[in-house]
C-alpha cells in the first residue's frame, strides 16, 4: 500500500457497496479501505472476507469514531444519507455519497451546511459523468465542435423493474432512475433548468402504478440559456439496458449509442444482426465507477475540488421533484417553485 494512501470505511454493503469495494481494493492502488459496515453484519462480513478488508461492524458509528480513517463512502440506503453526510462532517471525515443526498431540500441543506461548516470534502455519486462518451459529449460542447447546443435528447431504459417494495421506498422514477439523466442534461449543456414537464404512465407493471409510481416517462427541460432537452424513461427494454444520446446544435450534432459485449456483426441471408448490448448498468459503466472513486481518493490527497459537489447533488434532486409535481398537477413547473 503506497505511504501516501487514503484509508476509507465503507458504510453499506449491498450491491453499489460492493462495486466499490471491488474497485477500492483492487483498482486503485491509494485507496486503503480498512474497514466495513452494514445493518446486515453478515454482509459487512461477507463483504470484508470477499475483499480482504480489515475489519467490518453492524454500527457505522464505528467508523466515524476510528481516529485512522479519513473518509467514508456512503452507500447505506437512500434514507439514510443525509444523516450519516452529516454525521461524518462532525467526524472531521471527508465523504463520498451516493445519490441521491436525500428525497427533501431541507434535509440535503441541512448535510451541505454541515460540510461546508466543517471544510470537509463530499463528492456525490454520479458516475456517468466520468464515462467516456458522455465525456466526448460535454468535450465537444464546451469546445464549440458543434456550436450553440440547441436540442438534446437523453434516453435511458432499464432492462427490468426492481422490486416494489424498492420502489416505494426509492423516490419514484424520477428521484431514483431519471436523476441521473437530470445530472447529465446539466453537465452537458453546462446550464440551469428553469422549467420542466413531465408526463408518464404504467405501461411495465400495474404493480408499479399500486406503489405510486409510473414506470414510463418523459421529460422536458427548458434551460435558461434557450437549450431544450426531453428525457425518456422505462423500467423495462426486453433487449437489455439502453443508454443513448443525441445533441443537435447550431454547427453540427453529436450522438453516442449503447455499449455492446462485441463488434461483431453477422450478415446472411435474413439480414444483419449483432448481440445484445451490455446487460445493466454494472457493466454499461464499468470504467466510469472506477474513475469516478478514483478522482475521489486524488481530490482529499492532493487537496483538491471534487468533481461533482454537493450542490451538483442538489440540482437534480430539485428537479426531479419538479418533475414529479408537473406529473402529478399536469402542468409545467417552473424550479423556483421548488425552491420556496
Amino acid at each position: 500500500m503506497p505511504a501516501n494512501s487514503l484509508k476509507i470505511g465503507l458504510i453499506g454493503a449491498g450491491r453499489i457497496g460492493l462495486l466499490h469495494a471491488g474497485n477500492l481494493t483492487s483498482r486503485i492502488p491509494s485507496a486503503n479501505v480498512t474497514m466495513v459496515t452494514d445493518v446486515f453484519e453478515e454482509a459487512a462480513k461477507q463483504c470484508a472476507e470477499r475483499y480482504a478488508i480489515p475489519s467490518f461492524e453492524q454500527n457505522y458509528h464505528v467508523v466515524l469514531e476510528h481516529p485512522d480513517i479519513q473518509a467514508v463512502v456512503i452507500c447505506s440506503s437512500t434514507g439514510t444519507h443525509a444523516r450519516i453526510i452529516e454525521e461524518a462532517a462532525q467526524a472531521g471525515k471527508h465523504i463520498f455519497c451516493e445519490k441521491p443526498i436525500a428525497l427533501d431540500l431541507a434535509s440535503i441543506d441541512r448535510a451541505l451546511a454541515a460540510v461546508k461548516q466543517t471544510g470537509v470534502k463530499l463528492q456525490i455519486g454520479f458516475n456517468r459523468r466520468f464515462d467516456a462518451n458522455y465525456r466526448r459529449v460535454q468535450q465537444a460542447v464546451a469546445q464549440g465542435e458543434i456550436g450553440r447546443p440547441r436540442l438534446l435528447h437523453l434516453v435511458s431504459y432499464d432492462p427490468a423493474p426492481p422490486p416494489v417494495a424498492y420502489i416505494r421506498v426509492s423516490g419514484g422514477i424520477f428521484l431514483d432512475m431519471a436523476i441521473h439523466d437530470f445530472d447529465m442534461a446539466r453537465f452537458l449543456i453546462g446550464s440551469e433548468v428553469d422549467e420542466i414537464v413531465a408526463t408518464g404512465g404504467v405501461m411495465v407493471d400495474p404493480a408499479i402504478g399500486a406503489a405510486g409510481d409510473v414506470d414510463t416517462a418523459v421529460v422536458l427541460l427548458k434551460f435558461t440559456n434557450g437549450v431544450i432537452a426531453t428525457i425518456s424513461n422505462s423500467r423495462q427494454a426486453s433487449y437489455g439496458y439502453d443508454q443513448r444520446l443525441e445533441l443537435l446544435g447550431s454547427a453540427g450534432a453529436i450522438s453516442i449509442g449503447n455499449n455492446f459485449p462485441n463488434t461483431a456483426v453477422i450478415s446472411d441471408g435474413h439480414g444483419v444482426r449483432r448481440d445484445l448490448p451490455l446487460r445493466f448498468f454494472v457493466e454499461r459503466y464499468t470504467e466510469s465507477f472506477v474513475s469516478e472513486m478514483a478522482a475521489f481518493v486524488d481530490a482529499v490527497l492532493f487537496d483538491t475540488p471534487v468533481p461533482v459537489s454537493g450542490l451538483d447533488g442538489r440540482a437534480p434532486v430539485v428537479m426531479a421533484l419538479a418533475a414529479g409535481k408537473s406529473l402529478a398537477e399536469g402542468r409545467p413547473v417552473r424550479l423556483s417553485e421548488i425552491e420556496q
